[in-house]
């Protein structure tokens, strides 16, 4: 069973809807016993990174978010649920974050472009993540945020994507999954994403004829 952590932040119905229209469950909770027995877990949020961390640790998510990922299943994070792995935030100062992967998040500079960075924008593939793998370079994703990340290791990169500066657009790291653009809403090619990931908890191969479908949307 899919699990999306409910922690009060972000739009967890929204991707529920995209899991259940490429035909996978998925359960939202709150529940450190339920996420415990997921078979892959998802942590979506929008907002503010000291509110979601605060949230975090007033529900008890902490531990149950680092065993997930410690036992080997498939995790993915959303949005804010990427910049929370990282150690540290600089947004409202300085926020300690679950620190699983090494790194800073921090905030696009005043530019000419409108902050937040919210839109379409293309992803450059550096390396191939399995989610990936039926998804071409320079695809188009949707954005809403105005900090991004910085890791330590740029050796768990993925794409990356420009705005002002070519910031880290998603991360891999062995089963460890997290993007900075919203899957759930974009359209066929983020679906498609959605529905790998899902298939890497279940042990299924991704469905060519629903490939073929969500093309279409």
């Amino acid at each position: 069973m899919i699990t999306i952590i409910d922690y009060g932040v972000g739009n967890l119905r929204s991707v529920q809807k995209g899991f259940e229209r490429i035909g996978f469950e998925a359960i939202i909770s709150n529940k450190p016993e339920v996420i415990a027995t997921a078979s892959s877990v998802v942590l979506p949020g929008v907002g503010a990174f000291s509110n979601a961390m605060d949230n975090l640790r007033q529900l008890g998510l902490i531990e149950v978010i680092h065993s997930s990922i410690a036992s080997g299943k498939p995790f993915l994070g959303i949005c804010l649920g990427l910049q929370l792995l990282f150690t540290e935030s600089e947004e409202f100062g300085h926020c300690q974050g679950l620190d699983i992967i090494k790194g800073r998040v921090v905030k696009f500079q005043e530019t000419e472009l409108k902050i937040p960075h919210m839109g379409w924008n293309q992803l450059n593939i550096k390396k191939r993540s399995p989610i990936l793998q039926d998804i071409p370079d320079k695809t188009f994703t949707y954005f809403v945020h105005s900090y991004f990340v910085i890791p330590e290791d740029t050796g768990v990169i993925s794409t990356t994507t420009a705005y002002g500066v070519e910031f880290v657009s998603s991360i891999w790291k062995d089963n460890l999954y997290a993007v900075q653009f919203h899957p759930e809403k974009s359209q066929s090619q983020g679906l498609a994403m959605l529905k790998t990931f899902a298939s890497l908890g279940t042990g299924l191969q991704s469905d060519p004829a629903v490939t073929q479908e969500l093309s279409g949307i």
